[in-house]
């Protein structure tokens, strides 16, 4: 998975219609989520399309996220939400600032409120279950 930083300098130059692209690449990039995952317990509340959200184990105390949308666009901005977090520690999820980290993309300007509405319900969702893991 890129990282956020590496992310933002591309999009930072795109026109709209490529910064929708980049998005739909982005989620294309995202690893496959086995359907077996995709169950009402991983699934983000609050979304207009389906998101889904599973912490699987990572190396040593780092979280790894297994996500999809059902929606192009929105599995783009998912891969973004965990650009911010995969593969941290437990702590260091919920110390991070994720909402702070996807400022610079000003989603809200750039998207229909129906694709960002659920953006605060996935960052949650990460947030408790990193909280609970950390303990």
């Amino acid at each position: 998975m890129r990282s956020l930083d590496d992310i933002y300098e591309e999009f930072e130059f795109l026109d709209p219609d490529d910064r929708y692209r980049l998005l739909i690449e982005l989620g294309r990039e995202l690893e496959p989520m086995p359907d077996a995952l995709k169950t009402d317990a991983s699934l983000v509340r609050g979304c207009s399309a389906s998101v889904w959200v599973y912490p699987a184990a990572g190396e040593g105390e780092r979280l790894h996220f297994m996500a999809d949308s059902n929606a192009a666009i929105t599995k783009g901005i998912v891969a973004l939400v965990l650009a911010s977090v995969q593969d941290k520690s437990a702590a260091e999820i919920v110390a991070t600032d994720m909402e702070a980290a996807l400022a610079p993309f000003n989603l809200k300007a750039q998207l229909s409120s129906n694709r960002t509405q659920g953006i605060p319900n996935m960052i949650a969702l990460i947030r408790d279950t990193a909280a609970r893991y950390a303990g």
